[in-house]
């Protein structure tokens, strides 16, 4: 028993692959699960009569998450890819990301909960303008850690020098963005050079293998715990007979740490109050922090409803029913100027508004177009909306999780928009 709760307060890492078509994005993760062990032997049986079907020469590791039946004919990956697996040391959730300009909104989506994005980069090729468009959307979506993969490293002969060229390139674009931590690995992910295990043919490279670095890098700074965020998502009331007068607030911490005893106010009504308890699924914790979901009682009894949100008293979050956001539009239907769609943000749901398109952005040369106003699919622009009731948020760049909503078409009930808020 120990063994599954030890397994299960593993620390969980997730991260995307992105990069230009061909740059082996899927190879590289049938590379990590294959090296890892994290393959089952019928899976490891399936894709050797696949691939030799296929004709091709040894294992087609790109098999293992190329999923459709368009992605295995094309060779190409079209949907986002989840993958599962995990070391001893950590657990990870992978999405393998399209890499082609009209797949932009499903990158958005993969990426949008990562801690860590890996940019692949055909050696062959060096920083190409896909590159520069995913480290662009892995910058807006402000995931913490980037690195760059510099694939297929065998055939350009193990080149220390088309490495460093690479580097040179990449950080010279990177320094227009919004890029916090950038690493850079000379990898072949067909033959396994610097995967999972050391390459003997890149003796110059005294850095870590790219397994090493997704199990070591920190990831623990990286959620908000100074913003005390506490959007309350159902109210808990068993009215058994063990818990005759129970009422509990279930969520999950979006910022911040809250320990019993803390002084709250709940919005929007503006009360206050103290923590009695906190209390996970299976015990009663003396503190408790972003991401984890918990349930949390108050000492006194006051109107607490689905959709309010606990805060500290002297750190509270802007209150809101204008919204300036940046947006991914992931419709085929364009985007109606004076429309009305449906908002969710955190454990809110309200109508809103597009009041204002202030410009779109041109993926390739990252420029505003103050101009074209259209927003299509796979178009990201900056919009204003007004929103029938206040919204409790915070920008995107200090907490990811307040920062962002959705946009719901309200006559098919699609997902026509991800927004993050500036």
């Amino acid at each position: 028993m120990s063994n599954i709760k030890g397994y299960l307060d593993m620390e969980l890492l997730r991260f995307t692959t992105a990069g230009s078509v061909d740059d082996g994005k899927s190879t590289l993760i049938g590379r990590l699960l294959y090296d890892s062990k994290a393959i089952f032997d019928d899976q490891i049986n399936l894709l050797k009569e696949t691939s030799k079907q296929r004709g091709d020469e040894g294992l087609n590791l790109a098999l293992l998450t190329d999923g459709l039946r368009s992605e295995r004919e094309q060779g190409i990956t079209i949907d986002v890819a989840y993958r599962y697996f995990a070391t001893p040391k950590r657990k990870f959730i992978i999405a393998d990301t399209p890499g082609h300009i009209q797949y932009t909104r499903n990158m958005v989506t993969g990426a949008s909960t990562a801690n860590l994005a890996l940019l692949l980069v055909d050696a062959r090729h060096g920083v190409v303008e896909q590159t520069k468009r995913h480290a662009f959307i892995a910058s807006l979506l402000q995931i913490p850690h980037i690195v760059v993969c510099i694939n297929k490293m065998d055939l350009v002969d193990y080149s220390k020098e088309r490495f460093e060229e690479i580097i040179a390139d990449f950080e010279d674009f990177a320094s227009k963005l919004e890029i916090k931590d950038v690493r850079f690995t000379p990898i072949s992910a067909l033959n396994g050079d610097n995967v999972v295990e050391r390459s003997l043919n890149m003796q110059w490279y005294d850095g870590s293998t790219l397994m090493h670095l997704l199990e070591n890098i920190h990831i623990g700074s990286d959620h908000n715990h100074i913003d005390c965020r506490f959007p309350v998502q159902y109210v808990v009331r068993p009215q058994s007979k063990e818990f005759p007068d129970y009422r509990g607030y279930a969520g999950r911490i979006e910022g911040g740490v809250f320990k019993p005893g803390d002084k709250v106010t709940v919005l929007p009504s503006g009360f206050t109050s103290y923590i009695k308890s906190i209390d996970t699924f299976n015990e009663r914790v003396k503190e408790a922090f972003s991401p984890m979901s918990v349930c949390i009682t108050l000492k006194d009894d006051i109107d607490v409803s689905r959709g309010d949100m606990l805060v500290k008293a002297d750190n509270k979050p802007m209150i809101n029913q204008d919204v300036d956001l940046m947006i991914c539009w992931m419709n085929e239907k364009n985007m109606l100027l004076k429309g009305k769609y449906t908002i969710r943000h955190t454990s809110q749901t309200a109508r809103c508004i597009i009041k204002e398109v202030k410009y779109k952005i041109d993926i390739n040369s990252l420029h505003r177009l103050k101009d074209d106003k259209v927003i299509g699919l796979n178009d990201i622009g900056r919009i204003s909306l007004r929103v029938t009731k206040p919204l409790y948020i915070d920008s995107y760049r200090r907490n990811r999780n307040t920062g962002s909503i959705i946009l719901i078409d309200e006559a098919t009930n699609e997902t026509v928009a991800a927004g993050m808020i500036i």
